[in-house]
């Protein structure tokens, strides 16, 4: 697949911004000040999106954050991430929507469906309280009446006044890799997400998810959230990455993988079965890096070389059917930089339009 792609950065409000990887240093700590930095750097520097994370024990919150830093950017999206059943489902809809109408309708949503804080359940009512949630969202959004009776959302009430800029749900980013969670997408999702992974396997994962689409009568746009370190030469960026994990040490990098509230997913142990098959140095395969996985329950590999490595390996993983790109780097408002320097010019990539009122 060919043509362009949207490139999005990460805003680390989770409490995952480090020089040196397990090594807490106070002002990369999720801030108002360190996160709208990153926000501000990557909308000057022409990226598209960028992903606004969630976590409850991990940082500041991300729908507070959104509105706040919203009005300071002037062209780059918000991916705002909402973990789903945490909030009331109408005032859900209010606040997005107003959060739209504040960004001028730059605004795009990531849908969450790990354990809310203090409550667990297993993967298939987890997920279906998720779809029942997305389909409610899409309703009121799409300035809809909704009328439904599930097992978790029990709701008769017309949309609220409040409306998105253009009219209709901004887009549904999903992500997920139980069976629950790819039927969830294919039925709910505008955009799929899937982590880092060998090219072969992200093409696999793409074909799985378009023929689970088709049986919804749906099509989907496919996204892929990785991390990246580039540099001038592959030397330095081979030496970049293990002084990223230089001071880590096997204790600590199991406190914070086990931190998240997904730090069991079925994407998870993928992540940890790429890394376990990886080769002496970590790698998966050429230019895939899995050393960040010792210290991350979510995203667990980087691209990592030159330039032209890097832009190569995003372009392979398009001809997978990967149309969407969310990177990060640490530090975020390093790499940021780096990335818009070395990475960016050379990808086609068309900015996203804000959704305005026809």
């Amino acid at each position: 697949m060919t043509g362009p792609v949207e490139v999005s950065w990460f805003a680390a409000l989770c409490d995952d911004d480090y020089e040196l990887l397990g090594v807490a240093e106070p002002h990369l700590l999720s801030s108002w000040q360190h996160c709208r930095d990153i926000v501000l750097a990557a909308d000057a520097n022409g990226f598209d999106n960028v992903l606004l994370p969630s976590g409850y024990q991990l940082g500041i919150d991300s729908v507070a954050f959104a509105g706040g830093i919203g009005p300071q950017t002037r062209n780059i999206h918000l991916l705002l991430a909402v973990r789903m059943g945490e909030m009331w489902l109408p005032q859900l809809a209010r606040q997005l929507a107003t959060i739209d109408q504040m960004t001028d309708g730059r605004l795009t949503i990531n849908v969450i469906s790990s354990d809310l804080p203090g409550q667990s359940l297993a993967s298939e009512p987890r997920y279906q309280r998720t779809l029942e949630h997305m389909t409610g969202l899409r309703a009121l959004l799409d300035g809809e009446p909704l009328e439904l009776d599930g097992e978790f959302v029990k709701l008769h009430l017309d949309p609220p006044r409040i409306a998105t800029v253009a009219p209709g749900c901004p887009p549904l980013y999903f992500g997920g890799f139980s069976d629950a969670a790819k039927e969830t997408a294919a039925a709910a999702a505008d955009v799929f997400l899937t982590w880092p992974d060998t090219v072969a396997q992200v093409a696999a994962t793409v074909q799985d998810m378009q023929l689970r689409a088709t049986r919804h009568g749906r099509s989907l746009r496919y996204g892929l959230r990785t991390h990246v370190i580039v540099r001038e030469t592959e030397a330095e960026a081979q030496a970049a990455a293990q002084r990223l994990v230089s001071r880590l040490d096997v204790e600590t990098g199991q406190a914070i993988r086990e931190r998240s509230l997904d730090a069991v997913s079925a994407g998870v142990a993928r992540q940890t079965a790429l890394r376990d098959g990886s080769d002496g140095d970590g790698y998966a395969e050429a230019n895939l890096w899995t050393g960040i996985g010792r210290a991350r329950s979510g995203a667990g590999a980087a691209i990592v070389g030159d330039p032209d490595q890097v832009v190569a390996k995003l372009r392979a993983y398009q001809h997978a059917g990967i149309e969407a790109f969310i990177l990060s780097g640490y530090t975020h408002r390093d790499e940021c930089d780096l990335v818009a320097r070395y990475v960016l010019p050379a990808l086609d990539h068309a900015p996203l339009r804000p959704r305005l009122r026809s």
